[in-house]
């Protein structure tokens, strides 16, 4: 009985002998009776190559090349920045336009490469809401007057909300999207073909340790060609035809290792485009704090002038409202007004002087030319900080205590505070007066 070479068994038809199986994937030998020919499929079919690796590997069948750790870490780092980057661009957008509905109508507009329309601020709402109230309600009147106040100072809010927002995505929000629309896609793109080549690399490093084996294999078996059949006539034996898979496989393997090598190199001149990425976002930050500053600062300067345009002129408001008041009935029960009105704490008066009705007035321009009266001063707590607009007034600060008084002919919005030496005139709606 003639034995059978290596990787091959005997057949049903006439020709006799016939390979039981491929050399390798997708390999075949076509015997004839005058020779045996190798068919070999192209090495950049990644189909009989990278998703078969693929999945070996993933089922722990085959081995896999692993990356240095420096080259790890460019890659776990660039991971870090675009998670990070998404974030922090994703709770800016919330922290500049709040509504959901505004920021998909942005989006779309964004990506249709359409012009945003013009929105109104809700600070610019709500002064159009507050002068029109004025309108109607009378602008002379009191609350028409504050109405149209503080609007005017909510329309200057909601500009200086309408620059901040612009500024804030021009130099902050633009800059991330265009990190993670652009450098991040390319960074991703050459990872992907990286991750190509390394399976292609592995595939060949599979098939020449494979080839290697069935060579030595092949090699500890007696020639077959002595013993074979007259009517066959083989051209080589499975010894020489497992060399020349070997040789094959090498060259193979060198191509792919070339290749491989090549793309990591790109990719990790990328990745470590990732630090001047960062000093890049670092600039940007840097001008979101300048902008955001100066909001603030806006913000903060407006509300102090409408607080100090109130405190002048709050006073005036409450007079003109008593004036207009019924005044109270004569046969009121003493009782019944105590029980449902609490006592209001009374401010000093100093006894006007007869004969000089004009002087004290005046003398009220100089408050460190006056003296307390002697008796009628009251103790105030001072409810927020003021910065005094003069050298008439005093600069107060908030839970601090002052005395206070008031002079004859003083605007009822204002008392004479004095802390220690100091002395000038205060605003009432910045006091707590105490009893």
């Amino acid at each position: 009985m003639t034995s059978a070479p290596p990787g091959v068994t005997k057949g049903k038809n006439t020709f006799g002998w016939m390979l039981h199986e491929p050399l390798t994937r997708k390999s075949s030998f076509h015997l004839t009776s005058s020779s045996v020919s190798w068919s070999q499929p192209s090495s950049s079919n990644p189909e009989g190559i990278g998703k078969n690796q693929f999945t070996e590997e993933k089922l722990g069948q085959a081995e896999k090349t692993e990356l240095d750790a420096h080259f790890e870490n460019l890659l776990a780092r660039a991971d870090s920045t675009k998670n990070w980057t998404e974030k922090i661009l994703r709770q800016t957008e919330v922290l500049l336009q709040p509504n959901p509905s505004a920021r998909v109508e942005e989006f779309l507009y964004e990506k249709l490469d359409r012009k945003v329309p013009s929105r109104v601020t809700n600070g610019e709402l709500l002064a159009q809401y507050m002068t029109e109230a004025a309108n109607d309600f009378g602008p002379g009147t009191p609350y028409g007057k504050t109405l149209i106040k503080v609007g005017e100072t909510q329309r200057r809010l909601g500009a200086a909300e309408r620059d901040f927002i612009h500024s804030a995505s021009i130099n902050f929000l633009t800059p991330l999207r265009n990190f993670l629309e652009g450098d991040w896609r390319t960074i991703s793109k050459e990872r992907r073909i990286l991750q190509n080549r390394r399976l292609d690399l592995d595939a060949c490093k599979a098939r020449l340790k494979k080839a290697k084996a069935a060579e030595a294999k092949a090699a500890a078996v007696p020639d077959f060609q002595e013993t074979r059949p007259r009517n066959y006539v083989l051209s080589a034996s499975a010894s020489a035809l497992w060399s020349d898979e070997v040789e094959k496989a090498e060259h193979e393997l060198r191509l792919t290792q070339t290749e491989f090598d090549r793309q990591a190199e790109v990719t990790r001149l990328l990745l470590e485009g990732i630090s001047s990425t960062h000093v890049n976002h670092l600039r940007c930050l840097h001008e979101f704090v300048e902008s955001q500053t100066n909001y603030y600062a806006q913000c903060y300067q407006y509300m102090l002038d409408l607080q100090k345009q109130l405190g002048r002129f709050s006073g005036t408001f409450v007079g003109n409202a008593e004036s207009t008041s019924p005044p109270p009935a004569a046969a009121s029960p003493p009782a019944v007004a105590a029980t449902t009105l609490p006592a209001v704490p009374t401010i000093p008066v100093v006894p006007t002087i007869v004969g000089v009705p004009n002087t004290v007035a005046e003398s009220v321009l100089n408050p460190n030319e006056v003296k307390p009266p002697a008796s009628g001063t009251r103790k105030a707590r001072v409810l927020y900080d003021y910065e005094a607009a003069d050298s008439t007034e005093l600069a107060l600060l908030a839970d601090e205590m002052i005395t206070v008084y008031s002079l004859p002919g003083m605007d009822p919005d204002w008392l004479i505070g004095e802390r220690g030496n100091q002395k000038g005139k205060v605003p009432v709606t910045y006091l707590e007066l105490l009893s």
